[in-house]
């Protein structure tokens, strides 16, 4: 795990950050100017390795933890905390320090590990008709330093319960490459800082194919997931509306490239929607997808969960075992996800950050 505070570019130094965990290295540095050196290293272990809040960073004295909160405070307010799954999800609201943008945080917890996910934009511009985020609309882009803090915040919960974060997904609020350069900005403090491999971080798409080009260049070998849904463009348009823009012929050319660069296996997102594309039909022609990627993608089928502004119903799970089989007959390693969260709006899809009633929880 890294020590030393990870640098961005020399451009973003020059900006005065919002926030304590959108400061660089170079900047904390020019906060903490005329105390040691060494206090910068200790201020970053502090936030990063160890995740405490600054209030219980005891390296530093009480009276410069008071100045640095009052010149760099948090970005995230917690508004709400909802547990469901006899505590195993959790999902956090928040309110952002400008006071106008809630965003939600999932954290997840399995027998060896946690797992968080994490927003990227306050709302979302996709407009993907089945998912609540993309019912709401779009309000700005997250900054490192918000999409960070999510992360921290959610290992230190994590630690009440002595476990370790070891896996992080880009699929919260939000479409992590319409904010590609915040989003790799925060990947590489998750890894380089934090000490979460790449290899466990997956980054999510509805298909821009911009963002994955770009993403093909970054070093970090991170995994990538892409939304599909449908696997016929005349459906896509209707599921997906950014399929219009990057039609699926050029979203599997910016796929196959990808994996030459990072030969990383692909997974394909598969929301299961009851008449709509869990026909064999669509199995055949995801299947078809899925084979053309070598190597083959993975396809992860998701029992579509309800949200308010679509009506139409997700398959029963009869249908979405006889669609995983009908993949698997045709040589496509397909899972079924296990719905989280579904009482608390948790579940993929549901993330909307509606109603932000306080109901007393700490915000440290």
């Amino acid at each position: 795990m890294n020590t030393t505070p990870q640098e961005q570019s020399p451009d973003s130094d020059a900006l005065r950050p919002r926030s304590l965990y959108d400061a660089t290295g170079a900047q904390l540095a020019e906060v903490l100017a005329g105390e040691p050196a060494y206090r910068v290293k200790q201020l970053w272990a502090g936030m990063y390795e160890q995740c405490k809040p600054l209030e219980d960073i005891t390296t530093l004295s009480a009276p410069l933890r008071k100045r640095l909160s009052e010149e760099l405070p948090t970005s995230l307010l917690l508004v709400r905390e909802s547990v469901s799954d006899k505590g195993d999800t959790v999902k956090f609201l928040w309110q952002l320090a400008d006071g106008n943008h809630p965003i939600e945080t999932v954290l997840m917890h399995y027998a060896d590990r946690a797992t968080v996910c994490v927003s990227t934009q306050a709302g979302c511009a996709m407009a993907c008709g089945f998912c609540a985020t993309g019912q709401a609309g779009f309000n700005r882009q997250l900054t490192v330093g918000e999409i960070v803090e999510q992360v921290v915040r959610a290992s230190r919960h994590a630690k009440q319960r002595k476990q370790r974060v070891a896996n992080i997904v880009f699929m919260g609020m939000g479409e992590p490459l319409a904010n590609e350069p915040a989003v790799w900005g925060a990947v590489e403090r998750i890894h380089g800082d934090m000490g979460i491999s790449a290899r466990h971080i997956t980054v999510s798409t509805v298909g821009i194919v911009p963002g994955i080009r770009t993403l093909a260049t970054r070093p970090l070998p991170v995994n990538l997931a892409v939304s599909l849904h449908a696997a016929r463009d005349e459906l896509r348009d209707d599921l997906v509306p950014i399929n219009k823009r990057y039609p699926l012929k050029d979203l599997m050319t910016a796929c196959r490239d990808y994996l030459r660069v990072k030969n990383r296996r692909i997974s394909f997102e598969w929301a299961m929607i009851a008449g709509v594309n869990d026909t064999a039909r669509d199995a055949s022609e995801l299947a078809k997808l899925a084979l053309s990627l070598q190597p083959t993608a993975h396809v992860n089928l998701i029992p579509l969960n309800p949200t308010p502004g679509f009506a139409t119903r997700g398959t029963d799970m009869a249908g979405v075992r006889r669609f995983a089989e009908r993949l698997s007959d045709r040589g496509v390693n397909a899972t079924v996800r296990r719905n989280r969260g579904t009482d608390i709006d948790a579940a993929c899809g549901q993330l909307a950050a509606g109603q932000p009633v306080v109901i007393g929880t700490k915000a440290k």
